[in-house]
């Protein structure tokens, strides 16, 4: 593969991405899919993250798993699972722009939510932790966007950053198992995919190692600002006006 400004452009936003994923435990498709599908296209764009992030977080994940909560993660990974063919169904049918603006306008809307301090209190329902989920999982069917109704959720009950963290890696892990079944029946794991995969994942490696060693430094204070840029980066991303920016 040619070293072209497109592929230069994927490994910066590769990096980031890694950066960003490792510190958080969520983002990284918030990054790397706006601007990778800016240079080769969303089909292609999809199942190289998909690849890149679930073998590289392998050594993470393992630890995350065994300080996750499954009670709090299940209820939410289960309905985000169901809902993610809505999410491709309302992707075929919605006028694209349209579909965009109402994304940014969701990421916006959960960031005011956040910074105005709202919490909720006590122990939620179960039929508001499935609507969580069934929102996280119709945002990532359309867009790869389910970490930010997630992370308000937890965020929002004042939970601490590191479990927040570690609870975002199994819900990601199980979301991704259903994400990977869908791409291989759609036959998304070409030979493109594969050979920019392997052009990619050394700098989201660092990335990622990088963001985890931030992370270990990191106040819950610091956490909540962090992850406040990331969904105010995926509203801004998200906004078809920036159109032209990412594809000059």
């Amino acid at each position: 593969m040619p070293l072209d400004p497109a592929l230069l452009w994927a490994a910066s936003a590769a990096l980031v991405a890694g950066i960003t994923r490792g510190f958080s435990g969520f983002g990284g498709a918030l990054i790397f899919m706006p601007l990778v599908s800016a240079a080769y296209g969303p089909e292609v764009a999809a199942p190289v993250l998909l690849a890149v992030d679930t073998v590289l977080t392998l050594p993470i994940l393992r630890r995350a798993l065994r300080a996750c909560l499954w009670r709090q993660v299940l209820p939410l990974a289960l309905a985000a699972v169901a809902m993610v063919p809505v999410g491709v169904a309302i992707l075929g049918r919605v006028d694209p722009i349209v579909l965009r603006w109402a994304l940014a306008g969701v990421a916006l809307g959960l960031l005011v939510l956040l910074m105005s301090g709202w919490r909720h209190s006590g122990r939620p329902h179960l039929a508001v932790t499935l609507g969580v989920g069934a929102l996280a999982g119709t945002l990532g069917g359309v867009a790869q966007m389910s970490g930010p109704p997630v992370v308000a959720y937890w965020i929002g009950g004042n939970h601490p950053a590191a479990q927040v963290r570690a609870n975002l890696f199994g819900f990601f892990a199980l979301v991704t198992v259903a994400s990977a079944l869908a791409y291989w029946r759609h036959g998304l794991f070409t030979g493109e995919v594969g050979r920019l995969s392997l052009i990619l994942a050394p700098l989201y490696a660092i990335g990622l190692v990088g963001g985890s060693r931030a992370f270990a430094g990191a106040s819950d204070r610091t956490y909540r600002r962090a992850a406040y840029v990331v969904i105010a980066l995926a509203a801004l991303l998200s906004l078809p006006w920036l159109d032209g920016l990412l594809r000059s």
